[in-house]
């Protein structure tokens, strides 16, 4: 169930939580950690690949969102990470930032979550609805269950 195919969403943005693919958790798990999150999370459409987590879709209505969650495990997440490592230490980093730095160049393995927002129909501000605390949430409680770091790349932001 990909919200990129539903016309009543429209893609907003991507962050990621890199992690060691030891640290994947069982899908079972993943599911159940979102759903304990509350009613204000809703998962659905959970895909399994060889028993292990593909990928799900977590809706948001209170917060005009949803997140499409992808399970990436090809071999590009190295180089990736060796150029976020890049851009990162261009900046001035102290203390927990360093640290979680220091925690992504150990990682193998990343969700992708995709942002979008439930479209309201006859609003002409696109800004006027969605929160982007969900996606905060959802990224958090995620980035615990694998002992992961999280980045969103367009602030340029280690979570």
């Amino acid at each position: 169930m990909s919200l990129f195919e539903n016309t009543q969403y429209e893609y907003t943005d991507t962050f990621f939580v890199f992690f060691r693919q030891e640290n994947l958790p069982a899908a079972d798990i993943i599911e159940r950690a979102i759903a304990d999150l509350g009613n204000r999370y809703e998962p659905k459409g959970l895909s399994l690949k060889e028993e292990r987590f593909e990928s799900m879709t977590v809706l948001a209505p209170l917060d005009f969102s949803a997140i499409d969650i992808v399970l990436d495990l090809n071999t590009e997440i190295a180089s990736q990470i060796e150029e976020i490592s890049g851009e990162f230490r261009t900046l001035t980093l102290t203390g927990d930032d360093q640290t979680r730095l220091d925690e992504l160049t150990q990682c193998d393995a990343r969700f992708d979550l995709f942002h979008f927002e439930r479209l309201v129909s006859g609003n002409s501000d696109p800004d006027a609805f969605i929160d982007p605390g969900g996606l905060l949430i959802v990224l958090e409680k995620l980035r615990e269950l694998c002992s992961g770091v999280g980045v969103d790349p367009q602030s340029q932001m280690l979570l």
